[in-house]
């Protein structure tokens, strides 16, 4: 029975037709996504995205645009009590040479190209922004 709602807010950060991909372990399952997280009690949704940016990777970000906000239920993979929402912005990262990984889930970082023929995402709404990001920057 879902019992919860998990509100995740996510920032692609695009440069040069490649957007920025964080890997981590969670769950025990390896993971790729992009940089963000769950919204805290008593914070927008915007102070939500650049908190993550910061506690992830040390960075502030310019907010372009709001790109996606998912549309259909979906029940958490990881807790079967727990329906997700996820949103998701265009940003831009304002102080790269700050650029430093702080949370020690995440192994690595890497920019992936938008015009590769596959979707690498393993995550179902993570997928459907990755072939938005192509239809909107290709």
């Amino acid at each position: 029975m879902i019992d919860k709602i998990n509100i995740r807010v996510y920032g692609c950060a695009v440069k040069d037709k490649q957007v920025l991909t964080l890997f981590e372990e969670y769950a025990g399952e390896p993971l790729m996504k992009f940089p963000g997280g769950g919204l805290e009690y008593g914070e927008g949704v915007l102070e939500c995205l650049h908190r993550e940016f910061d506690e992830e990777l040390n960075v502030k970000v310019n907010v372009l645009e709001h790109f996606y906000t998912q549309e259909n239920f979906l029940v958490s993979r990881f807790k079967e009590n727990e329906q997700l929402l996820t949103i998701y912005y265009i940003v831009d990262i304002a102080n790269e040479e700050d650029f430093l990984i702080m949370d020690p889930c995440i192994e690595k970082t890497e920019w992936i190209d938008i015009d590769r023929p596959d979707n690498p995402f393993p995550l179902p709404i993570d997928k459907i922004v990755f072939d938005k990001l192509k239809e909107k920057f290709l």
